[in-house]
């Protein structure tokens, strides 16, 4: 993708915030070359805006959330990880509520939203963020590493003292098309008794076997079942793609995790961006657009393969 791109129009949707319960809108709306991606958040008359970058993280707790100015939105990791699908670069995103909406528990649905909106891409380049030497960070069992490739490539490992889940490995080169049926459909989980400890202390008012798998002493909840055998390895790589994208550029490199979550995956971010002889941003040469620009359609509409199926 050698082109920034935004959506070629507004989509909203409305849903329900996995936390508060209550019902969420949120609305995204195509953005000029080099705005970025940014939420605003209104709460009343107020209105904040919070640029997706790493600097405005300001929990990782139980999903990654971004803040500034006393209002945040949390859960962003979803929703981020399908505009990395689709190669968005630039996008307002209006929300009216503390957290984007948890809708089935997966990105399948974000993926179908930004889909029905259309890609529209700007005649101005991407610069992307390429690993040249291998950066890695520890935490207890957790352990990340980002080394040199010429794709962006995930390779997660998880292990859980549960039959249910037991020790599960997935290695995925991104692709927009791999997203959309390998990773995109896959919902977030938790254990019964972590549900029951959220909701008696006030979270998780939404959340429901309509929009997470929930593992119980000796089964799976959910009636219909696993939408993967490897379910749950598959979101953690869903939710690693939405936080990796808060280096503010798409990525070159191969990202191997193992025991990781939100919080490791921030401090994995943060150490990129604070070591900048580890990577360099490259981005294609003017004769690389020029030639690119006599072969587009003069609207710079570029429809990706997935967003037909």
């Amino acid at each position: 993708m050698i082109f920034q791109a935004t959506i070629a129009q507004p989509v909203t949707m409305t849903g329900i915030g996995l936390h508060s319960g209550t019902p969420i809108t949120m609305t995204l709306r195509p953005a000029d070359a080099g705005t970025g991606i940014i939420f605003h958040r209104s709460d009343g008359e107020r209105t904040v805006s919070i640029e997706a970058k790493s600097c405005n993280v300001v929990d990782t707790k139980l999903a990654t959330v971004i803040g500034k100015q006393g209002l945040s939105v949390s859960t962003i990791e979803h929703l981020m990880a399908a505009i990395t699908a689709f190669g968005i670069d630039n996008l307002h995103i209006d929300i009216d509520g503390p957290e984007v909406p948890i809708m089935d528990g997966s990105a399948a649905p974000l993926v179908e939203m930004i889909a029905a909106a259309g890609i529209h891409s700007l005649p101005h380049s991407r610069k992307y963020l390429a690993i040249r030497k291998p950066i890695t960070i520890v935490d207890g069992e957790k352990r990340v590493s980002l080394i040199p490739s010429r794709f962006f490539r995930i390779s997660y490992d998880i292990a859980f003292d549960h039959h249910c889940i037991g020790q599960q490995h997935r290695s995925v080169k991104f692709s927009p098309e791999v997203f959309r049926r390998d990773i995109a459909p896959a919902r977030t989980f938790g254990f019964l008794h972590e549900v029951e400890y959220l909701k008696a202390n006030g979270l998780a008012r939404g959340g429901s076997l309509e929009n997470a798998v929930v593992i119980g002493e000796d089964k799976i909840l959910n009636e219909e079942g696993l939408r993967f055998n490897d379910e749950f390895v598959r979101h953690k790589i869903l939710d690693a793609v939405g936080d990796f994208s808060l280096l503010g550029y798409p990525l070159l490199g191969h990202i191997k995790a193992f025991k990781a979550g939100h919080d490791i995956n921030h401090q994995a971010v943060e150490k990129v961006l604070s070591s900048a002889e580890h990577w360099q941003l490259v981005e294609f040469s003017e004769a690389d657009l020029a030639c690119a620009l006599q072969k587009a359609p003069a609207t710079y509409q570029r429809e990706l393969a997935f967003s037909k199926a």
